[in-house]
């Protein structure tokens, strides 16, 4: 249906990819797998012809025998939307703000076609219907902040499909969301491809996901094509070293200490946190959202606990209180024996610190690593007059050299921000550290390394870590207790092998069976 031939692409001089070549047959799921900076999305836009400024391109990208990289932009364009789709990993910034989810949708429509507005928004009815979003529950008037993310993502499927292209691309579009969306949106996407008879390049660092959904694989690394095959065959018959570490790290185990038999640190009683919702009448009674119902749990010294659930199931919301950002309308939450409340939160904030999912995020670009790291001090009476050494040294724990604080984050890859936002954590000498989602968005190579930084400096520093993540594979490698967290309670928890190997309630054998996982028997045959 659509094939690359030797593509070769600089920017600016810096080589990106390198004698690229693959075919990718009609009505079949292609698989792309490497890890960060590989190349992958890359060749996506070079398929659609949406690369920057500064790009020189050899090779060919094939469509029905015409050349798409010698396509003027206009002749691009009637292409991109109408026989070529693309799905991109961050539904939220691929989506216009201030446009309704139904104008989205039906903007391709009346681009491509001469259909009227109002055809048109009932063909985007009929879309975003067909990828799980009724008009009786998501209207068309609704924009993108109304949705959850997986909700988003669905729009831009709807959007990619709206005139039946032949060839949609799906670039990591389920990287950051629960295993449940996540397993929605692949048999969404399965689906799709079956009914529709279109082709998919799917264009992800999990090789589980591509397992479960793909015809044909292609593994890159560093702008080339090292290894290619029907998917089970490649996965059988792994010739090339790098596949055989994509998959190694895919499973990886830290190497980690047995759980310390200590005092209780962390105690959470019956917490309750509730929302104001939006009156309904002028005097009526404000409605409340209850996000938080009555969770009990009890976290030990230097213990890892994981808390898994889906998105909007409570974990964040909880995580705030934890941290004294947020009051609780019933229950208490103790740390060290003290009560963390809003009002007492910053003298004892100092033995409790955060890493966020998305450290670019969390960070002050215009400050470099060294006031970035030195934030925290703040919360001493005064900066200590060593305070240089103690970031250097907080780097080079966490495998940085001292010379990176002279610089800015953008300077850094994902891994190593993530480092940064650890060394930050680690400034204060804590006790606990909060990991919310900390390594969802890294690839399984980068993920590993950091889950043995975790496991090293927790079994060196003594470290508790509340480990929230959707991500059940690596919540079972690094933690020693699993909470299980539904519409704001806790449904199951227990020693994490026991809940995994025998989960009680439904919704844990739910997320369990929606993990995705290569079959054993690839597996067993890898390791031979």
């Amino acid at each position: 249906m659509i094939a690359l031939e030797h593509l070769s692409l600089s920017i600016h001089g810096t080589p990106i990819l390198d004698d690229v070549s693959f075919d990718m047959a009609p009505g079949k799921v292609f698989g792309l797998v490497g890890e960060s900076g590989s190349g992958k999305s890359m060749t996506a836009l070079a398929i659609m012809g949406l690369l920057p400024r500064g790009a020189e391109t050899s090779g060919r990208v094939m469509l029905d025998g015409g050349d798409l990289s010698k396509l003027r932009d206009r002749d691009l364009c009637a292409i991109r939307g109408n026989r070529i789709g693309m799905i991109f990993q961050e539904p939220m910034t691929a989506l216009n703000p201030v446009k309704t989810i139904g104008e989205q949708v039906a903007e391709t429509l009346l681009i491509h076609t001469r259909t009227s507005r109002a055809e048109a928004m009932k063909i985007a009815a009929e879309k975003l219907a067909r990828v799980g979003l009724p008009q009786d529950k998501f209207p068309l008037g609704r924009y993108p902040h109304e949705l959850s993310g997986g909700q988003r993502q669905r729009v831009c499927i709807a959007m990619a499909i709206a005139l039946h292209p032949e060839l949609l691309i799906a670039d990591e579009p389920t990287t950051a969301l629960d295993v449940t969306t996540q397993a929605q949106i692949l048999d969404l996407l399965r689906d799709l491809v079956a009914e529709e008879g279109m082709s998919l390049l799917l264009i992800t660092h999990d090789l589980a996901v591509v397992s479960g959904i793909a015809d044909h694989v292609a593994v890159m690394q560093t702008g080339k094509i090292v290894e290619q095959g029907e998917t089970e065959q490649l996965f059988r018959h792994m010739t090339h070293p790098y596949t055989r570490q994509l998959f190694e790290a895919s499973g990886h185990q830290p190497d980690r200490a047995a759980p310390p038999n200590n005092a209780p640190m962390l105690t959470v009683e019956g917490a309750v946190r509730d929302y104001a919702l939006p009156r309904r009448a002028l005097f009526g009674p404000a409605p409340t959202f209850r996000a938080v119902n009555g969770v009990s749990f009890t976290m030990n010294s230097g213990e890892s606990v994981g808390l898994v659930g889906e998105s909007g199931c409570g974990k964040s919301t909880l995580t705030r209180a934890i941290l004294g950002l947020e009051p609780l309308q019933g229950g208490n939450i103790r740390l060290f024996g003290k009560d963390m409340t809003p009002a007492t939160a910053r003298d004892l904030r100092a033995r409790i610190q955060v890493v966020f999912q998305d450290p670019y995020g969390s960070f002050n670009p215009r400050w470099r690593v060294e006031k970035l790291v030195a934030e925290p001090l703040h919360l001493l009476p005064s900066r200590p007059e060593d305070w240089r050494n103690r970031v250097a040294l907080s780097l080079e724990e966490v495998g940085l050299p001292p010379d990176a604080m002279q610089r800015y984050p953008h300077e850094f890859s994902g891994g190593q921000r993530q480092r940064i936002a650890i060394a930050r954590a680690l400034i204060l000498r804590p006790d606990l550290i909060i990991l919310d989602e900390a390594v969802s968005a890294l690839d399984v190579s980068i993920r590993a390394q950091i889950l043995d930084l975790l496991a090293e400096l927790q079994n060196r520093l003594g470290l508790a870590y509340l480990f929230i993540s959707h991500d059940l594979s690596v919540v079972r490698t690094i933690t020693d207790r699993v909470l299980v967290m539904r519409a704001g309670e806790i449904v199951e928890q227990g020693a994490t092998e026991v809940v995994f190997a025998a989960p009680q309630h439904d919704y844990t054998r739910n997320l369990i069976a929606a993990t995705p996982t290569i079959p054993d028997a690839w597996r067993e045959d890898i390791h031979a």
